[in-house]
């Protein structure tokens, strides 16, 4: 990984535990976006079946990336966006299922509408609570992040998976925002009906590139009324057969933007997913073990089997303070300071950042 790290100019200035609000910018993307662009000042209009064939090709990447049928993949600008769109086309008298405190963009969204909404709170026990309340409530929609933002709560993935075999007709909506890029991971087979996420995180994609995947059944259970030239691809005969997935690209599309998307997918598959999965759950495992010892942890997090990469450790804005004095990238989150880790990131920063810590207890 040492010479990945180099891909990362970010890494000389410090140790960079802030992934969770930005992921890095690295030298080989940065030079594909600058030759794109040069290409498109030198060819002007000549760019156009070039740029087209970047935006197949990206729907394709991303589909075979996150094993997602191509056809139910939509590229959109961002994940608030795209929930946005799809929450317009949900009938209103659906019961849903939130999370409390849960990204705002996500809560907010069902929110703002005439849903019939209920919450459960974040507990160890969670995944228990929700099949308990899809029992007794009759809920029809369960929303939440598969990765809270605040805290790096992490749902279990089988569990999701169980609860739809159970429950085949409740529509399960994830953001996937603060998860995708961090580990493996199989749509198809997960259980899951609606996965949107933002890529300028875990997937280094930059800012304004995100995507929706859709299982088969969502088709059937909201109504679409986005449109637009671009969805059509440019025929006036598709009007009337423009498939649900492209329904929420009504406008035209950035090749540079989207092509980023596509060329940090493919960053990730030449590193090889299988690696970066191993490294963030090392790096997971060896933060939550630090941090609980030095007694930084909820018992929420403590007790649970599984976490990720994200922690909210408690300390004060003097420690936050501290934190970047030292040269640490983090953020203040709730009432704690939030630190990310991903395949860039060592178990030796991890320690330096424990070092740091002690000098205050």
């Amino acid at each position: 990984m040492e010479k990945i790290r180099k891909e990362f100019p970010v890494l000389r200035k410090g140790i960079y535990a802030n992934t969770a609000v930005y992921g890095l910018l690295y030298d080989s993307l940065l030079e594909w976006r600058q030759e794109h662009d040069l290409d498109f000042l030198i060819d002007g209009s000549d760019m156009r079946e070039q740029s087209l064939k970047v935006i197949s090709d990206t729907r394709s990447t991303v589909g075979r990336f996150f094993n997602c049928k191509r056809e139910n993949v939509a590229l959109v600008s961002n994940f608030s966006s795209g929930l946005n769109i799809l929450l317009e086309g949900l009938s209103a008298t659906k019961k849903v299922l939130l999370v409390k405190n849960d990204y705002p963009s996500l809560n907010w969204s069902f929110e703002n509408r005439d849903f019939e909404v209920s919450y459960i709170e974040q507990t160890t026990d969670l995944e228990e609570r929700i099949k308990e309340k899809i029992t007794t409530q009759k809920i029809d929609v369960l929303a939440l992040s598969l990765v809270q933002w605040l805290d790096g709560f992490a749902i279990d993935l089988d569990f999701l998976k169980e609860l739809k075999k159970e429950n085949p007709n409740l529509i399960i909506m994830v953001d996937g925002t603060q998860f995708c890029g961090s580990t493996s991971f199989d749509f198809d087979n997960s259980g899951i009906d609606v996965l949107g996420a933002s890529a300028y995180k875990w997937l280094l994609a930059g800012y304004g590139n995100g995507f929706m995947l859709f299982s088969n059944q969502v088709k059937n259970e909201f109504t679409i009324n986005n449109i637009g030239f671009n969805a059509a691809d440019g025929d006036f005969d598709k009007k009337n057969d423009i498939r649900f997935a492209k329904k929420f690209e009504p406008g035209h599309l950035s090749s540079l933007i989207f092509g980023s998307l596509k060329y940090s997918i493919d960053f990730f598959e030449r590193i090889g997913m299988d690696k970066i999965t191993a490294r963030n759950r090392k790096l997971g495992e060896k933060a939550k073990s630090e941090f609980e010892k030095l007694g930084l942890l909820t018992d929420e997090i403590v007790n649970r089997k599984q976490h990720s990469t994200i922690f909210n450790i408690k300390a004060d804005s003097v420690v936050f303070q501290k934190l970047k004095d030292n040269d640490v990238f983090c953020a203040q989150r709730g009432d704690g300071v939030r630190l990310s880790f991903h395949f860039y990131n060592t178990e030796a920063e991890i320690d330096a950042i424990v070092k740091i810590l002690k000098t205050d207890r």
